[in-house]
This record gives structure tokens, sequence and C-alpha cells, in this order.
């Protein structure tokens, strides 16, 4: 019993409320602005999520993993359906949507989407503790995501689920992603990763939107031809498995130059500045919080005889 109470406290997040016994506050009369409501709804879930047990967690991943891979299938069937036109481009694209809607509407763990949440308790309170702690998270998610992934896009190849129209067009859409050089993938991967961390900012307050606040932020990464870690892995591991590219080319120029951008993008881009202007509200707050205390003290102690 007392191992596993010492086990708890090390998987606990550093922060001000655990100090203190109590919950973080979410609700809008209470905080400086709507901004700061949301801020607080996000950081209440990223400190659920890195201390979530580390199986649950890599579960989760490679269930998303998996179920990312409905993107590529989506937007192959769409594309070996469609008559080649200017208008097919456009349309096979809401395909790449799907993938991402049977995630996050499933609270699956997807790397840039459930690991951007947990970068604000860690910019709220940066210790060793919490770093580790999303060191974790992005290990199990990205390690899990990019098995799954494989998973799929293994079966893709292996396993007679498609027409051989409906494989050349997966064959054709992951030839895509390879035209760009390392750079390409960095910039790509930034952008991407700066709208996926859009998306999560957007979700709290989206309510019965949701659904369409997923379909258009992943459109345009979609529409932009924009690299995305583990949506990409599905697409490269195809090639891979089918012999079309070397196994090193996943490597290099794709997941390593796609994955640093879209950290770039989603934590040290959109995170910090978002966490930033926060935090000037919040310590506004907490500052004319403290006055008001002091006066009421002061007040109360010139009351007395």
């Amino acid at each position: 019993m007392q191992q596993e109470h010492k086990k708890q406290e090390s998987s606990d997040v550093d922060s001000d409320e655990h100090a203190q016994g109590k919950e973080i506050e979410t609700g809008e009369d209470n905080l400086p602005s709507k901004a700061a409501a949301v801020h607080e709804v996000i950081r209440m879930e990223g400190e659920k999520e890195l201390e979530r047990d580390g199986q649950a967690l890599l579960w989760s991943a490679i269930a998303a993993g998996l179920s990312i891979s409905a993107s590529l299938m989506a937007k192959g069937i769409l594309h070996a359906r469609l008559p080649d036109s200017p208008e097919r481009f456009f349309i096979e694209n809401i395909g790449y949507t799907v993938g991402f809607i049977i995630v996050i509407m499933a609270r699956q763990q997807l790397f840039t989407e459930n690991t951007v949440t947990a970068v604000l308790p860690v910019m709220q309170k940066l210790t060793g503790k919490n770093i580790l702690l999303l060191l974790r998270l992005w290990g199990l998610v990205l390690g899990g995501n990019i098995l799954g992934g494989g998973i799929a896009a293994l079966a893709f190849h292996l396993v007679p689920f498609f027409d051989t129209t409906t494989d050349e067009a997966f064959r054709t859409i992951s030839l895509e992603i390879m035209e760009k050089g390392p750079e390409a993938m960095f910039v790509g991967g930034m952008v991407s990763g700066w709208l996926i961390a859009t998306m999560v900012w957007m979700i709290p307050s989206a309510g019965a939107a949701k659904l369409w606040v997923i379909m258009l932020m992943t459109y345009m990464v979609a529409i932009g031809d924009l690299t995305h870690i583990v949506v990409g892995s599905v697409e490269v591991l195809y090639l891979v498995f089918s012999g079309a590219i070397p196994w090193y080319e996943f490597i290099w120029p794709f997941a390593l130059p796609t994955l640093a951008g879209n950290i770039a993008g989603g934590t040290f881009i959109f995170a910090l500045i978002s966490h930033a202007q926060i935090r000037n509200d919040m310590s506004n707050q907490k500052k004319a919080k403290a006055k008001k205390e002091e006066q009421e003290a002061a007040k109360k102690e010139a009351a007395k005889p």
C-alpha cells in the first residue's frame, strides 16, 4: 500500500494546486479572461494526461495509430474513385480529416494533439520532475502511434482489403510526401503542429461545433500539403513495406525533420506564446488578490480595540 502511494506521488505533476490540495480553478467568473479560463481547462487536461498510467497511455496511443490510418484509407478511396480533375484534390483531402475525427472523438492518445495539452503544466511550473513526466508522455505516445500506424500500413500492404486501383492510390499519395526535402518536411511539420495546437485551444469552447473545428483545422493541414509525424508515418511505412523506398528514408528525410517541426510549431511557438499572455493575466490577478487581502487584514487590525 505504501509503495503504491509512493508511486502515485512520483507520477503527480508539480503544481501549486497539488501542493495546496486544491483543484485547478476553471470557472470563467473567477479568472481574469475567457482565454485564461480556456488555458486552465487545457492545463487541467494536461495534468491528467501526465499522470496517467504508462500502460494505459501506450495502448491508447497504439489504438490512435491504428485509427489515424483511416485518413490514408479515406483519402485513397476518394482518390481512386474520383475523376482526374482539379476538383479531386479538394474533395479527396476531406478524407484526410477522417482519422483525426476518430482519434479525437474517441479520446485516444495522438502525438501533437493530447501531447500539446501536457506542455502547459510544465510551462506553468518548470521543474525537472515535470519535464521527465512530459518526456515520458511524449515517448510513450509517439512510440505507440508509430507502432499502431506501422501495423495498419503493413495490413494495407499484405491483406487484400482493397482493389488494385485503391492500392495504387495509396502508393501515389504516399510518394507525394517523399518528394519533399528535409527542410520542407520541417517547415511543413512546424505549420501543421501550430494548426493542431490551435485546434486543441479551440475545442474547449467549441461546444456542438467540435466536429467542424476538427474537420476545418485538419483539412487545412491536408490542402496545405503539410507534414504530420503520425499520419505521415502510415504513408511512408506503406512505401517501406511495399518496397518503394528503403527503410532508412523513413528516418531521414521524413521522421526526424517532421517530428522536430511538429514539436517546434505545436509546443515552442503556439503553447509558449499562448501561455505567456495568460501568465501575465494570472500574475496580475494574484497581485490584485494579495493586495486586497492585505488591505482587509489592515482594516481588521485597525478595527481592534
